[in-house]
């Protein structure tokens, strides 16, 4: 559901292929920003994820800093941010549908006196890994780089994790590549000043196509789109296959749920 109370579009993709390839179908999440909002955050990751469930998703993406926010302003991250260990959150999965796909959803974590930039993949109310966001933007000081890669596999199709900016570096997506994965999974925030977001909308997509093309990697990003205090979020998000070409898309304008069978073969 929207936050009108409507129907969420849910637009799906085939890839095509023979019926002798088998796949994976996974999806991602286009969505309204939430700032300081776990409550609304969570109640709509929780009405996302079960029309994901209806449409036989195996996989959700959701952007970056979904959960509290994409809160880089040092007092506000802390107080929004968690422990991955805690009673805290395991109350937080327990809100989640129990039979959810497997998610991975950006948040805020708190280790000890480190903030990070993370994205938790979350399994039928457990937590099964996360990565934490390796390359950091200038703004976003306030929290501490991450240091490893994990690979997590769902129905046989194997992934990585990419946050946003990481997407910038090739070293990122090849870590992931290395490692024997097929997708690469890009949880992102673009909410930017107007001028900036009109220059970079046509760009992502094409760095993104870059670090599919050297690594032979599949990629799915998530993204937030909206507008608030001359600040606007177009997205994308999108597949972008082995050759860097978009496979499929959410409009630019609209939350969105993004359907889309993932060859597990690896090929384009």
């Amino acid at each position: 559901m929207t936050e009108s109370g409507g129907k969420l579009p849910v637009l799906g993709y085939r890839h095509a292929m023979t019926d002798a390839i088998k796949t994976v179908r996974i999806a991602a999440a286009q969505t309204p920003e939430f700032r300081e909002d776990m409550p609304g955050a969570l109640a709509y990751l929780a009405d996302v994820t079960e029309a994901a469930m209806e449409a036989g998703a195996r996989l959700v993406c959701w952007p970056e800093g979904f959960l509290q926010g994409y809160l880089t302003e040092g007092e506000a991250a802390r107080r929004n941010a968690f422990d991955l260990t805690s009673p805290h959150f395991s109350t937080l999965m327990r809100q989640l549908p129990e039979n959810a796909p497997m998610i991975v959803v950006g948040l805020i974590e708190a280790e000890g006196e480190r903030l990070y930039n993370t994205a938790a993949v979350i399994h039928q109310r457990t937590l099964v890994g996360r990565y934490r966001k390796r390359h950091l933007l200038g703004r976003e000081q306030c929290f501490h780089p991450g240091d490893d890669v994990q690979i997590f596999d769902i129905g046989g199709l194997r992934f990585g994790i990419n946050i946003c900016f990481d997407t910038n570096f090739a070293s990122a997506a090849m870590s992931v590549a290395q490692q024997g994965a097929s997708l690469l999974i890009c949880p992102a925030n673009n909410m930017l000043p107007r001028q900036a977001a009109a220059e970079w909308k046509a760009k992502h997509n094409t760095v993104r196509g870059e670090r599919c093309r050297e690594t032979g990697l599949w990629l799915m990003s998530a993204d937030v789109t909206g507008e608030r205090d001359g600040w606007v979020a177009w997205g994308p998000t999108a597949v972008l296959n082995p050759a860097g070409e978009v496979a499929a898309q959410l409009p630019l304008d609209a939350p969105g749920l993004l359907v889309f069978d993932m060859p597990l073969s690896g090929t384009a």
